[in-house]
C-alpha cells in the first residue's frame, strides 16, 4: 500500500508537469495548426532564465519574469520568422521551429555552459509537505501540482469565459470574419504563440529545479510531450491533461517495479516460459523498460484510436 500511494502521488506530480509542458504545445496547434518542434526548448529557456533571475532577485520574481521573457522570445519568433513561412505550408513551419531548437541549444551552451547549473528549490519550499507510511512527500512537488491545476483552470476560463478566448477560437476557423470585426488576426496568432511559449517557460521554472537544469533537458522531455499531445488527441487540451496523468503514473509505477517481465506476467495469469520469444527479453526488469512505455502507449493509440483519447482529428 505504501508503494502504491507514494508512486501514485509522484506519478500525478510528474504527469501534471508534463501537462504544463504539453498545454502550450496543444494550444499552439489547436489555434494555429502549427506543430512547434522548439516547444521543449522554450521549457529549457524558462529554466535558465529563472536560474539567472533567481540569483539576482530571488525565486518568486523569477516565477513571473522568466515566463514573460520566454513569451516575448516566442512572440518575436512568430512575428519575424514563423509568419513569413506560414503561407508555404506545414513542412516549412516544422523546419523553421526545428532549426530554432538548435539555435536555442547553442545559445544556452554559449551563455550558461555545457554542464548543469546550480538551480535549487527555494528554501521556503525545501522540506516535506507531509509524511505518509514513513516517507516524506516533498513540499515542492505539492507546489508543482498546485501551479499546474491553477494553470489548467486559468486556461479553461480564458478560452471559454472571456472575450479574448472567443476571438482566439474564432480567428482559427473564421479569420476573415474576425478581421472584418476589427481584430488584428496576425496579432492574435502572435499572442497565442507567445502564450504557448510562456506556458512552456513556466514549466521550466517549476521543473528546472525539481529535476536538472542542463542543455540536454529539452531533448529529455521533447519527445515525451509530443507523445502526450498525440495520445491525448491533437489539439485537445482535456486530452493532453488525461494523457499527461496516464503517462506520468504509468512511468512512475514502472520505474519502481523491480520484477522481471516474465514474473509480472506470470503473476497475473499469463503463462510465460524462458523459451517464449527468447529468454533475454523476459529477463528484463519492468524498471528497465520504463523509458519506452510512453512510446509503446503511443503505438497502441495510433493503431486502435488514431484520433487520440479525446481528440476529434483523425491522425
Amino acid at each position: 500500500m505504501e508503494f502504491f500511494t507514494i508512486s501514485l502521488l509522484n506519478g500525478i506530480s510528474y504527469g501534471l508537469l508534463l501537462f504544463m509542458l504539453s498545454s502550450g504545445l496543444t494550444l499552439i496547434f489547436s489555434m494555429m495548426g502549427v506543430l512547434n518542434f522548439a516547444h521543449a526548448s522554450f521549457y529549457m529557456l524558462g529554466a535558465y532564465f529563472a536560474f539567472t533571475v533567481a540569483q539576482l532577485v530571488g525565486y518568486w520574481p523569477a516565477l513571473v519574469v522568466a515566463p514573460l521573457v520566454v513569451a516575448l522570445v516566442g512572440a518575436l519568433f512568430e512575428k519575424y520568422c514563423l509568419r513569413r513561412v506560414h503561407k508555404f505550408g506545414h513542412v516549412p513551419e516544422l523546419l523553421i521551429t526545428f532549426g530554432l531548437s538548435f539555435i536555442i541549444l547553442e545559445m544556452v551552451q554559449l551563455v550558461w555552459g555545457t554542464s548543469s547549473v546550480d538551480y535549487r528549490v527555494p528554501a521556503m519550499l525545501d522540506g516535506p509537505l507531509f509524511t505518509l507510511y514513513g516517507t516524506n512527500f516533498p513540499m515542492y512537488r505539492g507546489f508543482m501540482m498546485l501551479v499546474a491545476v491553477l494553470m489548467l483552470i486559468a486556461i479553461w476560463l480564458l478560452l471559454t469565459r472571456t472575450r479574448i478566448g472567443l476571438v482566439i477560437q474564432a480567428a482559427l476557423t473564421h479569420p476573415d470574419t474576425v478581421e472584418s470585426l476589427g481584430h488584428n488576426v496576425p496579432r492574435v496568432f502572435m499572442l497565442v504563440f507567445g502564450g504557448g511559449a510562456a506556458l512552456a517557460g513556466l514549466a521550466g521554472v517549476i521543473g528546472g529545479n525539481a529535476f536538472v537544469t542542463e542543455p540536454g533537458m529539452a531533448a529529455v522531455v521533447g519527445s515525451v510531450i509530443f507523445v502526450v499531445v498525440v495520445v491525448g488527441g491533437m489539439g485537445s487540451l482535456s486530452g493532453a491533461f488525461v494523457a499527461s496523468l496516464l503517462i506520468g503514473i504509468i512511468q512512475t509505477f514502472a520505474v519502481g517495479i523491480d520484477a522481471s517481465l516474465m514474473g509480472a506476467l506470470n503473476s497475473v495469469g499469463v503463462n510465460i516460459t524462458p523459451s517464449t520469444f527468447g529468454f533475454a527479453l523476459w529477463k528484463l526488469k519492468i524498471s528497465q523498460i520504463a523509458p519506452i512505455l510512453p512510446y509503446v502507449f503511443l503505438v497502441l493509440i495510433l493503431i486502435f484510436r488514431p484520433k487520440g483519447l479525446l481528440g476529434t482529428r483523425e491522425g
